[in-house]
């Protein structure tokens, strides 16, 4: 059985449902409260010289709950996205985990604030195998130094037994336990896209932020991505969708936002976007 006909056996054996990992970052200081914290964008706005690619733009992504973020190309998405993940500091407004600022906070605090990410084209180790990959996702959690990893104390091995066995579990969870040893450059480019989902979850996230990751699957790849997204986020996690096929968010998210031109033109429940007549103008068509 070649690579491509082995991903598209979604619905076999090999996949058991998603295991998220235990522990996700949790709220603390003044963000801890009865209330799970939000993701959120307040009045952003993002310039590149003289170009203005967000212009006070707002979005909260909640945990639990699927957020669907679409626009025609260069409508701003993939830099809310930037900005929101820690690529981008905003121009103006900010960015907030719960009563958190972490309007200038770097990419690495982020992650160990819980926020993950995938990207538009994924972007892997290609020279070490699908475990190694996805266990790197781990590293906030991670607490082994140089010297302690040098000497082998005995609690590193464990904790690296303990990573390892979460990697794995993620692994077979997103369809990839036949692929545990290949080389990342190996893979398909569905198997990458799963590779790179698996690697987020290890690092255990409050929230995951996916950039287009229904481009260039198939039909059965897709619903099994609708699954692997449904079941994150009925396991508490929030998850931001950035994606093309409007068809298929339509059909996951819980809400969706609409861009243009780095203007929110519509936001609402996915059957209100849809039907919006300024949406279909810009974007949708008839």
């Amino acid at each position: 059985m070649n690579a491509r006909s082995e991903v598209q056996a979604f619905d076999a054996a090999d996949y058991a449902g998603v295991a998220v990992p235990s522990g996700a970052a949790a709220p603390s200081g003044a963000a801890a409260s009865t209330r799970p914290a939000q993701l959120r964008a307040v009045q952003v706005t993002k310039n590149f010289g003289g170009l203005n690619a967000l212009d006070n733009v707002s979005l909260d992504l909640r945990p639990g709950e699927v957020h669907g973020l679409i626009g025609p190309n260069g409508s701003g998405k993939t830099t809310l996205l930037n900005l929101l993940s820690g690529y981008y500091q905003p121009t103006s407004g900010a960015i907030r985990l719960g009563e958190d600022d972490l309007s200038a906070a770097p990419v690495q605090r982020r992650a160990r604030a819980g926020i993950a990410r995938t990207f538009q084209k994924p972007r892997l180790l290609p020279m070490l195998s699908v475990l190694e990959n996805a266990v790197l996702g781990a590293w906030p959690h991670a607490r082994s130094g140089f010297l302690a990893t040098t000497f082998a104390l005995p609690w590193v091995r464990r904790e690296d037994h303990a990573l390892l066995a979460q990697a794995t579990e993620l692994l077979y969870g997103v369809g990839l336990g036949h692929v545990l040893n290949r080389r990342a450059n190996l893979l398909d480019h569905a198997e990458q896209r799963f590779l790179e989902i698996a690697r987020g979850l290890a690092m255990r996230p409050r929230f995951i932020l996916l950039d287009e990751p229904a481009g260039g699957l198939t039909p059965q790849e897709i619903e099994h991505l609708a699954n692997v997204v449904r079941t994150l986020r009925d396991s508490g996690i929030g998850v931001l969708l950035v994606e093309h096929h409007t068809d298929f968010v339509f059909r996951v998210c819980d809400r969706v936002t609409t861009l243009n031109v780095g203007r929110m033109i519509r936001h609402g429940l996915p059957d209100e976007v849809r039907l919006d007549p300024e949406v279909i103008r810009v974007y949708l068509g008839a």
